[in-house]
C-alpha cells in the first residue's frame, strides 16, 4: 500500500530551535516571533511523498531516561540535553515523555512558545498554574491542552493538597506529556480541558484533543493543528479496535497489553510508529489496556 502526504520544510533556524528545545531554556517575553514551519495544502505536487507501509515498534527500555531527586522522565524523542539526530520527531509528534514526580515537587515556573501541549495523568494529581490565570487538578481521564502560542508560563506539581486543603500526600503523579506543532504560529495562549471518563467507560477510541475538521463537534478538546488528532480507548479484557488509517499513526501503550494485528504484543511503554496506516485492528491483553493513538497527515522534513 502506498498513501500520499505532505513533508513540512522546517527551515534552518526552526530546526535548531527544535534541536535545542528552546521552551525550557530562558525565554524573555519581548524576544522576536521565532521563523515558523510554513505548510503548503495537501494537494501540493511539490510537497507530496510517496509513503509505504512501515511499522516501527519502540520497546519502553529504549526510550531515554532522565532522573532527579524528585522525576523520573522517560523520553521518546530528543528531549533537553538528549539529543538524537536521527530521533527528533514522528510525523508532527516532537516530544512523548512518560514523566513520574514525587510529592511535594515537579516543574517551576517555566516558559513555553508555539507549542501545542497535550498533559494526560495515568495516575495521582498533577496541579496546572498558568500566566493566563488558569490552574487546577489534572485527574486520570481529564483531557488537557495548552496552547502556548506567543509565549506563555506555567507550572505543573504534585501538591494537590495546596488546592484542595487537604492533608498532603505521599503518591506520586504519573502521566504523558506531548507536544506538537501549532499551524499558525504566535496565537493568543490558550487553555482547555473536559472530563472524558464517562465515554471512555464504554468502550472504543475517544477523541481527547483534535485540530481536524471533521472531528469538529467529536472531539473533548481542540488544538490548533489542523493535521492531528489524539485519540484514547480504555479497553476491556479482548475488546478490540482499529488503528486510524493515516499517513502517521503513532500508537502509545499506557496501560496495560494490546496485540497489534502484523507485530504481535505490545506492552506498558511500548510505542508503534506506523507509515502508511491502514486500519490494523488492535486487542486488548487479559487485563485490558489504555492506549494513546496520534493520526497526523503530515510530517516535518529536516533537510
Amino acid at each position: 500500500m502506498t498513501t500520499r502526504a505532505v513533508a513540512v520544510d522546517a527551515p534552518e533556524p526552526y530546526q535548531d530551535r527544535l534541536r535545542a528545545r528552546p521552551e525550557i531554556e530562558q525565554w524573555p517575553p519581548d524576544a522576536p516571533a521565532p521563523q515558523y514551519i510554513h505548510e503548503q495544502p495537501l494537494s501540493s505536487p511539490s510537497k507530496e511523498a510517496t509513503l509505504r507501509a512501515a511499522i516501527d515498534i519502540r520497546r519502553s527500555p529504549s526510550r531515554h531516561l532522565a532522573r532527579t531527586e524528585w522525576l523520573r522522565s522517560l523520553n521518546s524523542f530528543s528531549f533537553g540535553a538528549h539529543s538524537d539526530s536521527d530521533n527528533t520527531h514522528f510525523g508532527l509528534l516532537l516530544v512523548s515523555n512518560e514523566d513520574t514526580v514525587e510529592p511535594g515537587t515537579g516543574f517551576d515556573t517555566h516558559p513555553h512558545r508555539d507549542m501545542e501541549i497535550v498533559t494526560w495523568v495515568l495516575e495521582g494529581a498533577l496541579v496546572h498554574k498558568d500566566s493566563t490565570g488558569h490552574n487546577g487538578i489534572i485527574y486520570p481521564g481529564l483531557a488537557q491542552r495548552m496552547t502556548a502560542g506567543s509565549g506563555i508560563l506555567h507550572s505543573e506539581k504534585n501538591d494537590s493538597w495546596t488546592l484542595t486543603g487537604d492533608q498532603e500526600h505521599a503518591n506520586p503523579v504519573h502521566f504523558i506529556q506531548m507536544w506538537v506543532l501549532p499551524d499558525t504560529a504566535n496565537v493568543t495562549p490558550g487553555y482547555e480541558q473536559l472530563d472524558i471518563n464517562a465515554p471512555l467507560d464504554q468502550g472504543g477510541w475517544v477523541t481527547l484533543a483534535s485540530g481536524m475538521p471533521k472531528h469538529s463537534g467529536a472531539r473533548a478538546i481542540s488544538i490548533r493543528q489542523k493535521h492531528a488528532a489524539l485519540h484514547v480507548a480504555r479497553l476491556r479484557p479482548a475488546e478490540t479496535v482499529q488503528v486510524a488509517t493515516a499517513p502517521f499513526v503513532h500508537l502509545f501503550m499506557a496501560h496495560g497489553s494490546i496485540s497489534l494485528e502484523g507485530s504481535g504484543a505490545l506492552a506498558q511503554g511500548d510505542a508503534a510508529r506506523i507509515t502508511g496506516s491502514e486500519g490494523r485492528r488492535i486487542s486488548a491483553g487479559a487485563e485490558g489496556a489504555e492506549v494513546l493513538m496520534w493520526e497526523m497527515d503530515t510530517t516535518l522534513s529536516f533537510r
